[in-house]
């Protein structure tokens, strides 16, 4: 009897952890920089995630080896990889990462279901696609694409793309909705609108995650899908 009660609970705690996947933390940023997934080479993708110029079109020709614009290039984040809510309890977005023992190979262009275990948006689920790499991350780290959630370690991009236009706290970004419209109108003020709105502002919550198929509607954004 005992012997089955042990098996049940093993049973159980395995049951347990697939279902919340592993744990993790988020934190925001927007450094306007060409991402990392965005370099040929990185991962078995469809192609690498798009960048734009600076008035955030993609340019004519593409060119995948077009250095970014935080060094002496002019290849930008698009507008498009901001977040945006699908409903009341589920929005799409994009991240940089670290996975825990994963590489780029792994996670450039995949796509993670999180699901915020602590702040205002506790219970709310987001499915984000990696699209960028963080040095300076943890281990399980999902660092938040968020117009105006702080620039970083390399603000020039941004100094760049928005002609040296107020960007908040270096890490953080801006703190109050008014402030989004220091961003141009559009998609980079409306992915910044979604972190007052539908975010309420949360400050880094925790997660639990799991990989899952990414939403072709993320795909249609980077142009950077895996292949299986």
């Amino acid at each position: 009897m005992l012997l089955t009660l042990a098996r049940l609970s093993f049973a159980f705690s395995l049951l347990l952890h697939h279902v919340s996947g592993e744990s993790g933390v988020t934190t925001r940023y927007w450094d306007c920089c060409k991402p990392s997934c965005a370099w040929p080479g990185k991962a078995r993708v469809s192609e690498p995630v798009r960048t734009c110029n600076k008035q955030d079109l993609w340019p004519i020709p593409l060119d995948a080896n077009a250095a970014t614009a935080c060094g002496n290039g002019e290849a930008y984040t698009c507008s498009n990889n901001g977040p945006w809510a699908v409903n009341d309890n589920l929005a799409y977005g994009f991240a940089a990462a670290n996975l825990k023992g994963k590489n780029e190979g792994d996670w450039c262009c995949a796509c993670y279901e999180l699901t915020f275990t602590s702040g205002p948006v506790y219970g709310k689920k987001m499915v984000v696609q990696v699209t960028n790499t963080g040095a300076d991350l943890k281990e399980n780290q999902f660092d938040l694409a968020i117009p105006g959630g702080g620039v970083g370690i390399f603000p020039q991009g941004c100094a760049k793309q928005f002609n040296g236009a107020w960007m908040g706290n270096t890490f953080g970004g801006y703190w109050q909705r008014d402030h989004c419209y220091n961003l141009p109108a559009g998609a980079f003020r409306d992915g910044c609108f979604w972190r007052f709105d539908w975010f309420k502002n949360a400050d880094n919550p925790s997660v639990d995650f799991r990989e899952v198929s990414c939403p072709q509607a993320m795909i249609d954004r980077t142009h950077c899908g895996r292949w299986s």
